[in-house]
């Protein structure tokens, strides 16, 4: 029971709280009293029935259990808002604590909806994509398309017999990859120095075009086309012409493996007298190799494919590649591309004038 009559200042025990003998729960403000019950009744009975009837906070505060008060103060909740369900329509704790569950969860599902599941691409839909190209491949593609539309380009074929530089590789690659500090025997050596003598021989192949006049060149500096992630590159073997077989072969190596590392500078890809590159790498059974100028020719290799072969009236299996001589016709006659690739395919077919120069 209150000592005196007065308004309910500060709550200091919550429902459900363990109160101990003559502690206080609660402080009262003695003698006060709300503008309304005093203008409308002078008796105790008259000014709480007013209070209760009153709209507003005054009546809201009337029917709300300590408890539920100090929890709506704490979260900052609108008692106005809150429904009772306890005696008499008061506000219990529950009231409030059911309140602010539904107040958190209807907006969190209005304000975020579920994210609309990712479209699914249905088998047979075209998609496209689209990136910008490279500095690298744009280059490439110019010069391509300059080598297209500024030369005569014609492409000859032949095939040659792999066999026997196949068995020579296989004879002495072991011992000459241990002569060589490990550089390895390929056929991309071979070809080089089949090369740099068919060009001794048809001078023109190794010449090129200035304006009004062909240059001839007295040296032969071999391009070799290497494929990278970026596109192809064309590294130089300068002085091909002195170099041993070993020499060549550890230079391409070298070639390929700072291609890939993008370390080759712009002096090691240009300049270049002739161009040798090799689809057969990548399976290519044959192409027509695009020009790289001012080189008036370029050389394609093809896989080694196993084919019958008429050999002096019988019928054999033999491990044959096609060869393509791509060369600008302004330069260059049919003749003498046909001669040059009957000088490589001579010298692969027998090894031995390479070395003795027949």
């Amino acid at each position: 029971m209150a000592p005196a009559d007065g308004v309910l200042a500060n709550i200091l025990k919550g429902e459900g709280e363990t109160v101990l003998s003559n502690e206080v729960i609660a402080q009262l403000q003695e003698g006060a009293v709300s503008a309304s019950s005093a203008s409308s009744s002078s008796s105790g009975a008259a000014s709480s029935s007013a209070a209760a009837s009153s709209a507003g906070a005054s009546s809201s505060a009337a029917l709300v259990n300590p408890a539920a008060q100090k929890i709506a103060s704490e979260k900052g909740i609108d008692l106005s808002k809150v429904s009772g369900t306890g005696r008499d329509g008061r506000i219990t704790k529950e009231d409030v604590v059911n309140f602010e569950k539904s107040a958190t969860k209807a907006p969190a599902k209005a304000e975020s909806p579920k994210a609309a599941p990712a479209p699914i691409v249905e088998q047979g839909q075209r998609v496209e994509k689209r990136v910008p190209m490279t500095r690298l491949r744009a280059r490439i593609a110019e010069r391509l398309l300059d080598a297209k539309q500024s030369t005569a380009m014609l492409t000859t074929f032949n095939e040659v017999n792999m066999g026997p530089v196949m068995a020579l590789r296989n004879r002495y690659k072991d011992q000459f990859e241990k002569s060589h500090k490990g550089t390895k025997l390929g056929f991309m050596g071979f070809f080089v120095k089949a090369a740099v003598e068919a060009l001794r021989r048809i001078p023109a192949v190794n010449a090129s075009i200035d304006g009004n006049d062909i240059v001839y060149h007295g040296y032969q500096d071999i391009g070799v086309a290497v494929s990278t992630e970026k596109g192809l590159v064309v590294p130089v073997l300068r002085n091909a012409e002195n170099m041993s077989l070993a020499e060549i072969e550890n230079g391409i190596r070298d070639f390929g493996t700072r291609a890939r590392d993008g370390k080759l500078g712009i002096e090691e890809m240009t300049g270049g007298t002739f161009t040798i590159t090799n689809g057969g790498v990548f399976g290519s059974l044959m192409s027509t190799p695009i020009l790289n100028p001012p080189q008036a020719a370029i050389l394609g290799m093809h896989k080694i494919q196993e084919r019958p072969m008429a050999v002096n009236g019988k019928v054999e299996i033999l491990p044959m590649m096609y060869l393509a001589l791509s060369y600008d016709h302004r330069l260059i006659d049919g003749k003498e591309a046909v001669q040059f690739l009957v000088a490589v395919k001579d010298m692969i077919e027998d090894p031995a004038r390479i070395l003795l120069e027949v």
